[in-house]
């Protein structure tokens, strides 16, 4: 079996631990920078200070007796004589010569072991140019080493040939620089280890607004109630989360209500339909247990009930499925249509409805993006409208031009107080209670304009009557099409 890789394992621990986890690294490599750029800084700053001392003494002038007598005996081993020129027993001194011959200084602490560099000063000396290097005796200990020319007293700034080395045991500032790492580390270990605390710490203090959201959409989807609001604290993200959580089970639980609402006033508006048409199934059935015959008269406007009562029924259940139906699922895809040939077509379908009526038609060629078939029936009820509404040997206007389409009819009107109310579901007016339609024609009117980008209006015309102004954006006239 595989083992889980580490970001994996990473992945399914809790967002607090991921949280504290990520915190703890950060602090850790910030100091660690810190802490190895501090420790760089002071190894220079110590290396600094003898390269000092040591520039101080190469500086210093030299007796050429002294450098002649040093060179005639050329000693390889340390000796207990007196000091070279009165230096210090702790400095390393020799002298290098350009074969590199090395002849050790009275009173050294040891030999230095050479390098190129060193005989490259001896062969060519300048007084401007001195070396500065780590190195090691013949022990092997550190040593800090500085190669410069002789600089004599007898008005000779440098000595041919023949080069100065001193140097400085590194012994105790490594030491120091030792025990600056030890000391660094372990102020890098506490302050990981309180940095990851604290993140643990900051992490559940901070998480206690998500897991206040987490027992909400718990609650939520345990007890369906989609009345809780979470309290919103400042003007953070959490608090624009709290927001949108409070919002989507507002949204919710409107919908919830809406479609509650639904299934109420579909029921009422089924009952009295099959109410009817199951009173008159039942006379007929009646009529045909007893034997006992409907007068020709009454069996006819009998059954012209029946009739009626089962288109009425047909399409209320219609609009229904219309209305179930999501806002994405209208009709389908939007395309561009010519508004004034539907509206021709609409108003044909409406002449048939209403034979006794005039219809006074002003249409000029406009296009739109929505869908031919929900656009054709939304257009198709509005003028069913002004045909229920219009006075016999009425007339009814219809015009479209430059994308608004108007359809007056010269009917009672509507009151003012009813126009707030004549898009909702199942509202019907006092006056149209006792016409045939189910209250969902301009529901449905309204959502096939407002998908295709437009609006509609209703308001009394001048006079009498209502006037419907349906205005949707007109899109690109589409090419003319080829014909064989």
């Amino acid at each position: 079996m595989k083992r889980p890789r580490p970001l994996l394992r990473f992945r399914r621990l809790p967002l607090r631990s991921r949280l504290a986890l990520l915190t703890a690294a950060a602090v850790a490599f910030a100091v660690a920078v810190v802490s190895v750029i501090c420790w760089f800084l002071v190894q220079g700053k110590l290396y600094d200070e003898i390269d000092a001392k040591l520039t101080a003494q190469a500086k210093q002038p030299v007796p050429a007796a002294q450098v002649a007598f040093t060179l005639s005996q050329c000693t390889q081993a340390p000796t207990a004589s007196d000091g070279l020129n009165g230096r210090p027993s702790a400095y390393y001194l020799q002298l290098i010569q350009g074969n590199g011959t090395v002849c050790l200084g009275d009173q050294s602490a040891g030999v230095i072991t050479i390098s190129s560099s060193d005989t490259d000063v001896a062969k060519k000396p300048n007084p401007a140019e001195a070396t500065y290097r780590n190195g090691t005796d013949s022990d092997g200990n550190p040593v800090r080493v500085v190669t410069a020319p002789i600089v004599t007293n007898h008005g000779s700034s440098v000595y041919p040939d023949t080069a100065l080395m001193i140097g400085l045991p590194l012994k105790d500032t490594q030491s120091t620089l030792n025990e600056l790492a030890l000391l660094l580390l372990g102020v890098s270990g506490i302050g990981v280890i309180g940095a990851g605390a604290a993140g643990l710490w900051i992490a559940r203090a901070g998480l206690k607004p998500v897991d206040r959201l987490a027992d909400a959409v718990e609650h939520v989807a345990r007890t369906e109630d989609l009345t809780l609001q979470i309290p919103v604290e400042g003007d953070d993200e959490i608090a624009r989360l709290s927001m949108s959580f409070n919002s989507m089970t507002s949204a919710l639980g409107e919908s919830r209500d809406r479609q509650a609402q639904l299934i109420a006033d579909a029921g009422h508006e089924l009952r009295t339909p099959l109410t009817s048409l199951r009173t008159n199934v039942e006379l007929l059935a009646r009529s045909e247990e007893t034997g006992r015959a409907i007068p020709p008269a009454d069996r006819k406007a009998l059954m012209a009930s029946v009739k009626a009562q089962m288109t009425e029924l047909a399409a209320l259940i219609g609009d229904l499925q219309e209305l179930s139906r999501p806002d994405a699922a209208i009709g389908g895809p939007l395309q561009v249509v010519a508004l004034h040939d539907i509206a021709a077509s609409a108003l044909e379908r409406a002449r048939l409805r209403g034979p006794e009526l005039t219809f006074s038609e002003t249409i000029t060629p406009w296009y739109v993006r929505a869908e031919p078939a929900a656009l054709e029936r939304a257009i198709v009820n509005v003028l069913d409208n002004a045909v229920k509404f219009s006075p016999p040997q009425g007339t009814v206007e219809v015009t479209l031009t430059d994308g608004e389409l108007t359809v007056r009819d010269h009917g009672p009107g509507i009151p003012p107080e009813d126009l707030p109310h004549v898009f909702e579901r199942f509202w019907r007016s006092s006056s149209a209670r006792a016409l045939p339609g189910s209250g969902l024609g301009l529901s449905i009117v309204a959502r096939t304009v407002q998908q295709a980008g437009g609006e509609i209006q209703l308001h009394p015309a001048q006079g009498t009557g209502t006037e419907a102004r349906i205005r949707i954006p007109g899109a690109p006239t589409p090419p003319p099409q080829e014909t064989a």
